[in-house]
């Protein structure tokens, strides 16, 4: 069963929370769609800043959004220009105030999200998919994660036939609820077609009570500033094209 079904969903209430928290009643079904097409856009407009997770919390009058990027200076902008500017887009999506909290991811290799979305961007860019991924699984190997598994689906460098190939190293034990496994899945557009990539990485294990309710470090005015310059640089994963 662990070898099935989505790692995270395994593991929701036992040591991971939810993405939405909210009270849905007779329009659960009108929320949870809303809820859907925000994630969509805010994907789709921020698609360069690397985001991993999008929380969304409700009250009666107000949606709490905080997007975990690798990149908060690029969503933050010049003063916060852009968040602005996503506030007054997404109020036409829900019609209700809209506050957006940035959350930056310290590691970024150790999230699953972020190195599958990197792993794509690099096969766009036509770079070799086995070396993308060894790049990416030594990266995450040396911030010490306990394992990390790496499936591409499609027609791998431009082959008649598509095929799967896996790549893993270290341990990532599906089975185990206690262990802290992170999993997202990701597609490459290319000019032979679209190539599917899964990326599992396991940071441990939990041991005892965990707190499932969203607690996120949100970037400070200072520290906006700070992450404007610093992310500029493509903070991150760099590719390797020699």
């Amino acid at each position: 069963m662990g070898q099935k079904i989505n790692p995270i969903s395994n593991r929701l209430g036992i040591i991971r929370g939810w993405d939405s928290n909210w009270f849905g009643g007779k329009k659960y079904g009108d929320t949870l769609l809303e809820d859907d097409k925000i994630r969509k856009y805010l994907n789709a407009r921020l698609a360069n800043a690397y985001i991993s997770r999008i929380v969304i919390e409700r009250t009666l009058k107000i949606v709490t959004i905080t997007v975990c990027t690798a990149r908060p200076g690029q969503i933050i902008g010049k003063g916060g220009a852009e968040v602005e500017k996503l506030k007054s887009e997404l109020k036409k999506i829900t019609d209700k105030e809209v506050q957006i909290e940035i959350s930056e991811v310290k590691k970024p290799e150790l999230d699953a999200t972020i190195v599958a979305k990197q792993i794509a961007r690099q096969l766009e860019g036509k770079i070799a998919y086995r070396r993308a991924i060894k790049n990416a699984i030594a990266s995450t190997m040396r911030l010490n994660a306990e394992g990390i598994k790496v499936q591409v689906s499609g027609r791998l460098n431009g082959a008649e036939i598509a095929r799967s190939e896996m790549y893993k190293e270290g341990r990532t034990p599906l089975h185990t609820l206690r262990a802290d496994i992170d999993y997202c899945h990701a597609e490459a557009v290319t000019k032979v077609g679209v190539i599917g990539i899964k990326v599992w990485i396991c940071r441990g294990e939990v041991y005892g009570k965990r707190d499932l309710a969203p607690n996120f470090q949100v970037a400070k005015t200072e520290d906006r500033q700070r992450g404007n310059r610093r992310d500029g640089n493509g903070r991150g994963f760099k590719r390797n094209r020699k």
